[in-house]
This record gives C-alpha cells, structure tokens and sequence, in this order.
C-alpha cells in the first residue's frame, strides 16, 4: 500500500507486481482465464447435479463450486461468452472488440493479475493491526462525516493510488469477518472504491485535455466529498441495517477512543493486540490461498457476464440513448454545449467507466469534454467490473440498488462538475 513512484506515476507495489505479471505471462493468461471459467462452469453444473459429498459437506468448496442457481446460470452465460470471445466464433455482437473482447483481453487480464497478488497478500492489510491504528487515527474524520469506523479509509487510499477492485476486495473481506455492518460495507465499496490516479490521467488524456490534470482532479474530489456525504443519506443506501453478516447488530461504534487515551496510542495498542493473534506462515498462505480461489474462480465468471451483457446493450442497443435523454434539460440548465450528444455519455458509464470518454472524444467543446471525464470518473458504479465485482461478492447490493446509487452519483456530481467547469473554462 504504500506509494511509490514507478515509470514516473505514482503507485502502490501490488499495481506494480500485477503489471508485472501482467506482462510477463501475456502469452498464457487468456487460454488460462478461458480453461478457468469454462471448467468452473462445468464443474458447477456438476457439483448442482451429483452433489459429492465431499464438496457439499466442506464449507469452502461448497461456497465455490455450489452457489445457487442464479450465480449458477450467471458463470454458464460467462463461460459461453468466453469460449465464443476465444475461440472467434459465433456472434460478433458478443465477441466484438467493443463488447466481450473488450473484458476478455483488456479487463479480465488486469483482474487476474490483481486477484493473484491482492488475494495472497490481503492478510496483511487484515490480519497484523495496520487496520487498528488506521481506524484510530482517522475514526475522528471518518465517524462525524460519513458515519463509517476509520480502518473503512483503508480501502479508499488503497483504492486512490492502485486499483479500485482492491478496495472492494478488502471491504467485502472485511464484510465476511463481520468487522464491517451490512450499511457500513455497502456504503464503503459504493462510495469509497475511489479511481486510482493513473486512470484518472487515462481519462482525461482521452478526451485531449491532459493539460488539465491538476483542476480536473481537483473537480473529481470534490464531486466524491459531496457524494460521499449526500448519497448514504438516502435511499437504498439509508435502508441498509446496521447488523453483520452473522446476524448481530451493532450496538455501540467499536473505535471509540477512551478518555484519556491519544488515537495514537490507542491505535497501536489496538494494533499490537491484533499482531498477537496474527495466522502462522502456514496459516497466512493458507487464508492467501483461498482467498485468491474466492475471487479467481468465484468472481472473473460474473465479471465476464456481467460485463459482456452491460457493454453489448451499450454498444448495439439504443436503450442508453433512451436513458440519457431525461438528462437533456438538466444539461441544458447546467449551460453545458452539446448536451444532447453528452447525454449518451453521462449514462453510458453505468456500463463502463471508460465509454463515456471514448464517446466524449468527438465532442467539439472543451467545457463538455471536461464534464464528462470528471463525471464519469465520479460516477464509480460501472457494470463491467465494479458492479459485477460487488454482485459477486457478498455485499449486500443489488442491480437495481446499483442503477439508483449511479443515478444519484450522477446527480449530486454533474452540478458540482459543471460549476467547476463553467469556473476554469
């Protein structure tokens, strides 16, 4: 986690090993994703049918390979789609470059790369008291602001400077441990996922306007301050309970400092008392190990899924047209040039993060290239791998919980962004 510069960008070391790997094993990681999800479909199906006893009856392989049949149908759809996308056949409207080549040969690699390293060594952001004096010392923010305990500003940093996935890896451990409640870890992974900065730069290098890097982010962490704090006020976030996910609920904040004690102080004694209880070698790998399975084998499926079926209704289907267009008026009042074209933009980003920019390029004036950038990196729920990351995981948030937290993103966000836009162009 902790930042370093590399290649002239400023990063975390886990971004870095996955690159790496990335890289290095770019020949192999498609057939191997391909083989993954085509066996895990069919070793699912499997499972569903015959039933062995010796998967059924162990908690870990049961939650695997036996989810239910919705989860069930989700992983065959994702390993259709991945052999159509591999082996070039069938309909181009799934396989196409723009769809499901798209996840199989842009995202799902990337995925991998980071489910690898974040999966082995999420342990030791849990496990050894980092959390602890995290929480300590950032719960006097955290608590009065947003309402959520001070390790949930983990995630968000983690996420800022490497990769947003990570963040909602860490937030959805957190969730099965029962640190986090279900509101807490709903609100965290929806909220807090932040983009990293080198995406950001990505984005707005697409839309010709790197030479505003500095004000356009500036604009982006502003837009999530005030989101951060108006979306969980109000439905669906607002209506999530305060229990676990054992069922417990919470009855008084677990990071409040005692009297007379420093956050410092007690975050560390905090820390050390959880260093005590850390896993043996064998154990950490062990727990690495699994979780790595959990997101390798339970999650790039739905990822696949998910993300072709979202990217396929975007690029084929006029349905984001229609639901851009209640936007028009409200671009028209914010004074934003082009508002018809940008209203395509602003919904299309539901599907992913990065079609809004694509779309955005063709648009003549700067001001509305600005809006859109900010915006779409701002929105942060995006079918192609937030969302189907969260679907995956057991935070409780649903597709059409989704639909309306990215609604509300977009409208808390758009009149921040378009004041600051209207005040640097």
């Amino acid at each position: 986690m902790t930042p370093v510069s590399h290649n002239g960008d400023i990063t975390i070391p886990i971004a870095v090993v996955a690159k790496f790997l990335q890289q290095e094993f770019s020949g192999f990681i498609q057939p191997l994703l391909a083989a993954i999800v085509i066996g895990m479909s069919i070793l699912t199906i499997g499972v569903k049918i015959f039933r062995p006893a010796k998967i059924v009856n162990h908690h870990f392989f049961n939650e695997l390979f036996n989810p239910n049949w919705f989860w069930t149908i989700v992983r065959v759809f994702g390993a259709i789609f991945i052999a159509l996308t591999f082996f070039k056949v069938g309909p181009e409207a799934v396989r196409s470059a723009d769809t499901g080549g798209l996840v199989f040969h842009e995202l799902l690699p990337v995925l991998f790369s980071v489910f690898i390293i974040a999966g082995l060594l999420l342990p030791l952001l849990l496990n050894f008291g980092l959390l602890e004096i995290a929480g300590a010392l950032l719960t006097k923010i955290m608590r009065p602001l947003f309402k959520l305990p001070g390790r949930s500003a983990i995630g968000c940093i983690t996420s800022w400077l490497g990769d947003g996935s990570v963040g909602i890896l860490m937030t959805a451990k957190q969730y099965e441990n029962n640190t986090f409640t279900q509101r807490e870890a709903a609100v965290i992974a929806t909220t807090f996922s932040a983009v990293s900065i080198t995406f950001s730069l990505v984005v707005i290098t697409q839309v010709n306007l790197a030479h505003l890097f500095l004000p356009f982010y500036l604009t982006v962490c502003l837009a999530g301050f005030v989101a951060a704090i108006i979306v969980p006020k109000l439905p669906p976030l607002s209506r999530k309970k305060d229990t676990f996910l054992n069922g417990e609920v919470r009855v008084k904040d677990d990071d409040i400092i005692p009297a007379g004690r420093s956050s410092l102080s007690w975050g560390y004694q905090l820390a050390l008392e959880k260093a005590q209880h850390a896993p043996n070698v064998k154990s950490f790998f062990k727990e690495g190990l699994k979780n790595v399975a959990d997101m390798v084998f339970g999650i790039i499926p739905v990822v696949m899924a998910i993300g072709t079926v979202a990217l396929v209704v975007a690029d084929k289907t006029p349905v984001f047209d229609y639901m851009g267009m209640p936007f028009i008026p409200l671009l028209e009042l914010l004074q934003i040039p082009e508002a018809t074209q940008a209203s395509k933009s602003i919904v299309v980003g539901f599907a992913d993060m990065f079609l809004p920019a694509i779309l955005a390029a063709s648009i003549e004036s700067d001001l509305t290239r600005f809006v859109i950038a900010a915006l779409s990196v701002s929105q942060l729920i995006y079918m192609s791998e937030v969302g189907a990351l969260l679907i995956g995981s057991k935070i409780p948030v649903n597709f059409l919980e989704l639909l309306m937290i990215f609604v509300l993103r977009t409208l808390v966000t758009l009149p921040v962004i378009a004041g600051a836009a209207h005040l640097i162009f």
